[in-house]
């Protein structure tokens, strides 16, 4: 049956005809989605146009008009018909009749109707009191009548709406900031509502809305038919269930997930949730456009006053190579060029993480068209990035959304694509897979103390559930993926092989504390067996917690928390034996003995600056353009107080990032008068280029001398530039491990990394009294893991109170 035969058998036999034609288009299986809901509602408006022509014969100034969904042009198949008869006011008695004669029509079919009788000041007065009406106006459509009086009613709405935007848009923001706290959202729930949640049909109104103000509008791509897809799944519920329902209940879902033709009801949710994330993240998108265009119109004026009229320009405030600052966004530097930087993805991340501001919708989308793709393995700086990234806690998750929306994160890690909005039919879980992946390094991201590999800990915790989604148990699954994944991302073979185990045994903790006897000695030791470490125990203990932790209120508790920590100790005792000595360092190399002499011979610092790079790896990078690792840096100085500090503090004044360290006594070859002290850095800068040597020697010579206050600069320039609010990171925690070595104190500190950090460790050391054997610093994504082997003015390990001391010294530092 065609379009024009339904309204023609609608017009023909009134009410009864309507419902016919009604119910054999709804039925009739050769129209559905947009199509179907356009002739409903093509259908729906000649039947209203001709009860209305019919009852108000010869009635001027009236007219007949739908707003809202209706307004739209869009139907399902029990929604509710949103009608407004405006009138102007000159025969409110013949009014009152007609719309008699208009609704009950419609009530005697069974029809949901919202309606109302207005003139348009009083349709203007109750739109400026009420939101929701004002909203359903702005879709305002004709239906019947005078043509006239709709057109200045809909240009008096859209006027309204547009002069009052700056006062009412954040009014919307609020309503739906209130709806989504009842509702919960869309794009996590099992029995979603998918008009009320968040990232639901109603959020894709207010867009809507936004837009029409003038003010803002809403990211395009994506919008539309993620819309249309709910509208879809709508459409279906009505017809399974009879019922105008908008919550897409468990039991329903199999039947709906049949209507629209799909595999099953996983795959159904897996839509809806792929859907409420395009309209999730539009909406955050928009909202944050909409305030940064209010604040602007709020400063101006102000701005314009105290500049005599000038047009203010953005302050642009570096955050990494690359990365900036602007208006509460972070944004790319102009010099910017994404199609030569693979990295500049993940370090435009990882610096908005740590700084805790969104990345600009512009930024991504530029990164996501020209960025060329990581060789395999990654180099050191993107798995640094990564790790830093999955460090910062809460803010994460904004950042990581948002490369998600430009379809980054698949880029990025492949696999990602089989988790991503995978639904989790379990009650304790209250996330989809891969929200969950991202939850659990954000409470990994809390324990970054407990563990000597915080950049384990936190891949660990993005892959753990990776095999969901593969046949059969997903720790076997995720096994294979996460070792595919981790030497791609460039983690080395012990490495590799550590992720491994904590990804196949995520669950083994949690399993055997609570179902086995932890007294029987032939389970700690299958536990002891399957971990094989010491370290790996103490990253599984982290994983397990936070795994718990982000699943849900129901998966942890202090019970739970206790027979874990039981389980642990016992299988610690089976791993533990004598710990390393002071690790043995490299013969030095010809270089080094040659800037030793050098040290020796001049009196002072001698240096060498040395870039590191690896050989191309894809085809896309040409041979001879080499991966830049960073930059190796060799100092030899004369043995002598405050050489670290002094060093660290000059590399802060130059902004330049240490990644690793090592400080040691070197042993000069036969018939070399004198000591030296052998400092091997891996820096990089955090943005620019690096200084010359020449400046860093002269610096470092008179930061030796005590003429240069490296304390005071770092100070000013701290001052001059306010820290942002950016990431809560978990406290420092500075311990003591008496039994690491024979001949010193091991004190190790793990910090977030900051800007002068070392510089502060050392200066605390130096002021405490001890004597520094050797120093083994590392960077591991926004973690310092620092390791100082020290001993008291004569060479031997500290009294344990006064290692107690220089570690309540320290703490006080680095809480300072």
């Amino acid at each position: 049956m065609t379009s024009t035969d339904v309204r023609k058998d609608a017009e023909d036999s009134g009410p009864s005809g309507y419902a016919a034609a009604r119910l054999r288009l709804l039925t009739e299986g050769a129209r559905s989605g947009p199509p179907r809901r356009a002739a409903l509602a093509e259908l729906t408006d000649d039947w209203l146009s001709g009860l209305f022509n019919a009852a108000g014969e010869g009635l001027r100034g009236v007219s007949l008009i739908a707003v809202g969904g209706y307004g739209r042009g869009e139907l399902s198949p029990r929604s509710d018909l949103d009608l407004l008869l405006l009138h102007d006011g000159s025969d409110s008695g013949a009014v009152a009749a007609l719309a008699d004669r208009m609704w009950y029509p419609v009530w005697d079919l069974g029809l949901a109707l919202d309606h109302s009788v207005r003139t348009p000041a009083e349709a203007r007065k109750t739109a400026g009191e009420d939101l929701k009406v004002q909203l359903g106006l702005l879709d305002a459509r004709h239906l019947a009548g005078d043509l006239g009086l709709t057109a200045g009613l809909r240009t008096a709405v859209l006027a309204d709406w547009r002069n009052q935007a700056p006062k009412r848009l954040p009014e919307l923001q609020e309503l739906c900031a209130e709806r989504a706290e009842r509702q919960g959202e869309l794009q996590y729930l099992l029995e979603p509502d998918l008009k009320e949640a968040r990232g639901g049909l109603r959020d894709a109104t207010a867009l809507r809305a936004v837009a029409a103000s003038w003010l803002a509008d809403a990211p395009r791509e994506g919008l539309d038919d993620a819309r249309r897809r709910l509208l879809d799944v709508r459409d279906a519920l009505h017809l399974t269930t009879g019922r105008a329902t908008d919550r897409l209940a468990l039991q329903e879902q199999d039947q709906v997930a049949a209507e629209l033709g799909l595999l099953d009801a996983d795959t159904l949710l897996r839509q809806v949730y792929e859907a409420a994330r395009v309209i999730s993240y539009a909406s955050d998108v928009t909202w944050r456009e909409v305030g940064r265009v209010l604040r602007s119109r709020a400063v101006r004026p102000r701005l314009r006053a105290m500049l005599g009229g000038g047009k203010p320009v953005s302050d642009r405030s570096p955050l990494a190579e690359g990365v900036v600052e602007q208006d509460g966004e972070v944004v790319l530097a102009r010099a910017a060029r994404p199609e030569r930087d693979p990295v500049l993805p993940l370090r435009a991340a990882a610096a908005a993480a740590q700084a805790g501001l969104p990345l600009s919708l512009h930024a991504v989308r530029r990164m996501a068209a020209t960025a060329r793709p990581l060789p395999s393995p990654w180099p050191a700086e993107a798995r640094e990035q990564l790790v830093t990234l999955l460090g910062s806690g809460q803010p994460t998750i904004d950042v990581w959304e948002a490369l998600e929306a430009e379809g980054l994160i698949t880029r990025l890690l492949p696999d990602w694509e089989r988790v991503r909005c995978r639904p989790q039919r379990n009650a304790v879980h209250v996330w989809t897979v891969d929200r969950h992946l991202i939850e659990t390094a954000v409470r990994a991201s809390e324990f970054t103390r407990r563990v000597s590999r915080p950049d384990l800990l936190l891949v660990a915790a993005l892959l753990h559930d990776i095999g969901k989604g593969w046949p059969g148990d997903h720790s076997v699954a995720g096994e294979i993926i996460a070792k595919d994944v981790a030497a791609r991302i460039g983690f080395d073979r012990a490495e590799v092989a550590v992720l491994a185990t904590l990804v196949r045994h995520h669950l083994l903790l949690i399993d055997t504390a609570t179902r086995r006897d932890l007294e029987d000695p032939a389970t700690v030791r299958s536990v002891a067996e399957a971990v094989g470490s010491q370290s790996t125990l103490e990253l599984l203990h982290a994983l397990t917690e936070a795994d718990a932790l982000a699943t849900g209120p129901a998966a942890w508790s202090s019970w739970r928390g206790s027979l874990v920590a039981d389980l642990v100790k016992r299988v610690h005792a089976v791993l533990s034996g004598d710990l390393a000595d002071e690790p043995e360092s490299a013969a030095p190399t010809a270089e080094q003995e040659r800037l030793a002499i050098e040290a020796v011979a001049t009196g002072g610092p001698v240096l060498a600056l040395r870039a590191q790079t690896e050989p191309p790896t894809t085809e896309e990078q040409p041979v001879g353009d080499p991966e830049p690792l960073g930059v190796e840096l060799l100092i030899a100085v004369p043995d002598q107080t405050g050489v670290l500090p002094a060093v660290a503090g000059v590399l802060a004044m130059h902004r330049l990032t240490v990644r690793t360290a090592e400080l040691r006594a070197l042993d000069l070859p036969d018939g070399v008068e004198g000591s030296v002290l052998l400092l091997n850095w891996r820096v990089a800068a955090e943005y620019g280029s690096l200084p010359q040597a020449a400046r860093l020697r002269a610096d470092l010579v008179r930061a030796l001398d005590g003429s240069l206050d490296i304390t005071g600069r770092l100070a000013e320039r701290d001052a001059a530039y306010p820290r942002r609010r950016g990431v809560v990171a978990p406290p420092p925690r500075v311990t003591v491990h008496p039994a690491a070595s024979r001949l010193a104190t091991v004190i190790e500190v793990r910090a977030q990394d900051v800007p002068g950090l070392l510089h502060r460790i050392g200066h605390a050391l130096e002021e405490a009294g001890v004597r520094m054997r050797s120093a083994h610093v590392s960077t591991l994504g926004a973690n310092a893991v620092d390791a100082f082997y020290v001993t008291g003015p004569e060479g031997a390990p500290l009294p344990n109170d006064e290692a107690a001391s220089v570690v309540r010294k320290l703490e006080e530092t680095l809480r300072g």
